[in-house]
This record gives C-alpha cells, sequence and structure tokens, in this order.
C-alpha cells in the first residue's frame, strides 16, 4: 500500500518555516567534542535540543548539568539546561520527533589504516529505522568524498523514502578546534553541501541560523573534500619541515634559527614547526581516507603518502637522537630514567588524542 507524502517544496517550505521562527528541533547523534558544543550552539540560539549517545554515562553527567570535555565552559551546559531546550537521550527512537538530524561520530582508521566507517553505517541504520519524512539529514564526521551521497544516502533509501523528495541529505564538515581561544564552533565559517540543490539550501538555512558565517559550496563531496584538503595540506607542510629538521641537523645548522628568519618574509611563507610526529584525532588519520578512495580511481597519491611516512617516522628519529645522546655519555637507553615533558598532543593538556608521546 503507497503512503501519500506531501510535496517535496511542500517539505521544504514547512522546514524552512521552522527554521526561520527556531522551532525546528535538532537532534544530534554524538556527544562528544564536535556534538556537545554544537548542540549548546543551537540552543543558545533558541533551538530545541535533543542530543543521542549509546554511553548512558555521558547521557547522566549531562542531566546533571556536568561537562566531560574539557575546553567547555562550565557555565554552559547548566545555562542550556535551565532553557528547557536541551536534553541528552540514549533512547534513539526520540529520533521521529527531530525535524534535523547531525551525525557527529567517530571515523577512525582500521588496524590496516583504511576508513572505518562502521559508526557512520551503524548511526545511519538507527536514523534509517525512524525516518520521518521531510527531516534533513547532515553528516558532520570526517570522510572521504561519496560518503554522504553513496554510503549515508544508500541506507537511508533503504526506507520506503526517497532523498531530495522525501528527506533531504547534506554534508558539513566538524571543524572544531578544541581550546583555540580566538575562534569556537560558532565563529568557525562552516563548510555546507547538499546532496541535491534542495538539501544544501536547507542544510544553509540550518546553519545561517545560528553561525557567525556559512558557506556553501556546490555538493557534499566538495564539502568532503574540503575538510580533507585543510587537514592534508597540514600534514604534508608538518612532514615537509620535520624532513628539513632533519636534514638541517645533519648540516651543524639550526632549523629554528631558520624558521624564525624565514617567519620575516611578508609574502610567500607560512611558518609550520617541526616536531615529533603527528598528534590529535585529524591530521593523523584524514589523508589515509583520500587515499584510500583514490585508489578506485586509479590515482596514486605519492605526494601524500610520502608526507605520512615522513611523520610517522618522527618518533623513530626522536628516539634514535636520544640514544645517540646518552651514548656520547657512556649511557644505555636500557635502564635509563626519561623525563618526558608534555603528553597531549595540544598546549595545555587538553587532548591526549593520538599523542606521538605514548608511542
Amino acid at each position: 500500500m503507497s503512503v501519500t507524502r506531501p510535496s517535496p517544496r511542500k517539505l521544504a517550505d514547512a522546514l524552512l518555516s521552522k527554521l526561520d521562527n527556531r522551532t525546528a528541533t535538532v537532534g544530534i547523534i554524538g556527544l562528544g567534542y564536535v556534538g556537545l558544543p554544537l548542540a549548546l550552539t543551537f540552543c543558545e540560539k533558541g533551538f530545541p535540543i535533543v542530543g543521542f549517545d549509546v554511553d548512558p554515562k555521558k547521557v547522566e553527567a549531562l542531566a546533571r548539568g556536568e561537562s566531560y570535555i574539557a575546553h567547555i565552559d562550565e557555565g554552559r551546559l547548566p545555562e542550556a539546561l535551565a532553557t528547557g531546550r536541551f536534553r541528552a537521550t540514549t533512547d534513539f527512537d526520540e529520533l521521529r520527533t527531530v525535524d534535523a538530524v547531525l551525525i557527529a561520530v567517530p571515523t577512525p582508521l582500521t588496524r590496516q589504516r583504511e576508513p572505518d566507517l562502521s559508526y557512520v553505517a551503524e548511526t545511519t541504520e538507527q536514523i534509517r529505522a525512524r525516518l520521518t519524512a521531510g527531516q534533513l539529514i547532515v553528516l558532520e564526521s570526517t570522510t572521504y568524498p561519496g560518503t554522504t551521497d553513496e554510503l549515508v544516502r544508500d541506507i537511508l533509501e533503504q526506507s520506503d523514502m526517497t532523498c531530495g523528495k522525501d528527506f533531504f541529505l547534506a554534508y558539513s564538515p566538524e571543524r572544531e578546534d578544541p581550546g583555540n581561544q580566538s575562534y569556537n564552533t560558532k565563529t568557525i565559517p562552516k563548510v555546507v553541501g547538499g546532496v541535491d540543490e534542495v538539501s544544501g539550501r536547507l542544510a544553509t538555512a540550518l546553519y545561517r541560523a545560528v553561525m557567525d558565517q556559512v558557506v556553501p559550496v556546490a555538493s557534499a563531496r566538495a564539502a568532503e573534500a574540503t575538510k580533507l584538503t585543510e587537514n592534508i595540506f597540514r600534514a604534508v607542510n608538518i612532514a615537509l619541515v620535520n624532513e628539513l629538521k632533519v636534514v638541517y641537523e645533519r648540516m651543524g645548522i639550526d632549523v629554528w634559527d631558520v624558521l624564525d628568519a624565514a617567519a620575516t618574509k611578508p609574502f610567500g611563507f607560512m611558518r609550520f614547526n617541526p616536531g615529533p610526529g603527528l598528534g590529535g584525532h585529524c591530521i593523523p588519520l584524514d589523508p589515509f581516507y583520500l587515499t584510500w578512495k583514490a585508489r578506485e580511481y586509479g590515482v596514486a597519491t605519492r605526494f601524500i603518502e610520502l608526507a605520512g611516512e615522513v611523520n610517522v617516522a618522527m618518533p623513530r628519529y626522536v628516539i634514535d637522537n636520544l640514544q645517540s645522546s646518552l651514548n656520547d655519555r657512556g649511557k644505555a637507553l636500557k635502564g635509563s630514567k626519561i623525563l618526558v615533558l608534555g603528553l597531549a598532543y595540544k598546549k595545555a593538556g587538553l587532548s591526549r588524542g593520538s599523542s606521538r608521546s605514548f608511542l
């Protein structure tokens, strides 16, 4: 028996109206360092928010007004709860009650250094089972181009609904930088790309209601590629300066002296500093998402992969230097007491995610 639904235009217009008057309920799946600040930002702009997470301890902590994310001001969560517009739950059946669903779940790598989209796929299955006509679904997790309009769309359309007709789908990459004192969720420009034109327009309207600047792009794939490009740019340049560090050391040249001097050029130079490799949730992982997807198109990403090899080798370079210095003092590395200053990948100890200090 066929189900009669409102036309795509009526569904889109109804959602736009709710976004304009801030009555649209926004559901955010994944209440980690991306999802929780996002939820609070929407709540502070007047939207009713339902946060979803599989971890009951997180949900219980949020209900008590306790944030487990270090860089979130301690007063924001109690204030959000006091408005009555924010609540968290483990009950995914409540997805039926929201107008927009934002997905902010992890996208790690497998042990074989290949994309692990199991969290995205499992989350999308949860949405599919409760998909409601007129809903807008937006993926925020970092991933390779094609994830939104291939994996996510294919799963959602296993229901009796069609993308662009019965529901809407877009991609908007998270750009969180925990601990950054200059930029936050609201002030970081938001890139948005839809699977189709209407979906892109709706997603743009959603984020424009809360963000200082929204940057629409031509497609979800362009938005996915934008995030990868940003982080690959950093990974490649960090690899370059790491290699220069090794080369200049052999030549007896102080790399810091060189970088200080080079940075005085007012154009054509952007400074990156050498270090013991890469840390964090994004830069060590994201380049592998593109290199993996590129193979599907018969393209070898040699430059990106070489940068990865250089950065991965840096912890060994540090250990070798340490061993050499101990040998010069007549000591063996084995049995020596080593003091490591700084374990987190960012200052202030905000996160130890993928920190090279633990290798």
